[in-house]
């Protein structure tokens, strides 16, 4: 999903909301963000009324690229 638009909403563990927008993937069909590190993120993804829904965190042994979250 080369250069499409996608509705990204990322909420910590605490409520508070870190991203609400719409974003573009990348050329190669990655969308690219940066999250606060040591933290649990609810992180949703939406396009062309699909959505993907995954808990992620940020802590020293975590994933920094998550590839699981597709439609």
């Amino acid at each position: 999903m080369v250069e499409e638009e996608f509705i990204v909403f990322i909420e910590d563990s605490e409520g508070n909301i870190i991203v609400d927008e719409t974003m573009t993937s990348l050329e190669n069909g990655f969308i690219d963000f940066w999250l606060p590190r040591d933290r649990t993120y609810l992180v949703r993804i939406e396009h062309e009324g699909r959505m993907v829904e995954s808990e992620i965190s940020t802590f020293d042994d975590d994933a920094t690229c998550i590839t699981t979250m597709q439609f």
